[in-house]
């Protein structure tokens, strides 16, 4: 009997707190946009722009384009932001060699790139924009990388710390993904062990 009454409060309370969840996060998928819109940056921070405004940059200064897709929702997301993309050094990396852009994968903005307009797909539950970037793999966040021609270079899925973000930012930024893969890379990356 008491088993069956724990089994049944269990229940009550996973199905409380997932209606709490799914109220929480229509009120914030509500009020959320495609994109944060640029503000003014501080020193040593990322020089974020809209999708339209980096895409408009490289078409008058060839640079490559990095994106952050986001949802308000992800806890990585926010960690990724107020760490990762805080480090000095590497937003002084980020605003000389790329144009920075966030992008809310759950926003409801329209956003127009060459001549189609991509807005917020309801059965989806995401912008078109961020499921085209993200090739169809929503998993937040996600970095994606554009070369200057406006090219994928690719997405790549998960946190990053400071470390990590840097490997992969200079492995795109400095062009070594041209000759290398990204093992080959990461691996020269490592001081050589001397013979004994």
């Amino acid at each position: 009997m008491k088993s069956l009454l724990r089994m049944r409060l269990f229940r009550f309370a996973v199905i409380l707190f997932l209606a709490l969840m799914c109220a929480g996060g229509q009120s914030m998928a509500a009020n959320t946009t495609a994109y944060n819109p640029p503000v003014k940056a501080k020193k040593g921070a990322i020089k974020w722009l809209t999708f339209e405004q980096a895409i408009a940059q490289s078409k008058k200064e060839p640079r490559k384009i990095f994106i952050d897709v986001y949802t308000d929702w992800c806890g990585w997301c926010r960690k990724m932001e107020k760490g990762t993309f805080t480090d000095p050094a590497l937003a002084e990396y980020v605003n000389k060699n790329f144009y920075a852009v966030r992008l809310n994968a759950e926003g409801k903005e329209p956003i127009t790139y060459e001549g189609k307009t991509f807005t917020y797909n309801a059965q989806k539950r995401a912008h078109e924009l961020a499921f085209v970037l993200l090739q169809g793999q929503l998993s937040f966040p996600t970095t994606v990388y554009l070369d200057e021609n406006l090219k994928m270079l690719a997405p790549v899925p998960g946190y990053l710390d400071v470390p990590a973000f840097r490997e992969i930012i200079t492995f795109f930024g400095d062009n070594h993904y041209k000759k290398l893969t990204f093992p080959q890379y990461t691996a020269s990356l490592k001081p050589a062990k001397k013979a004994k």
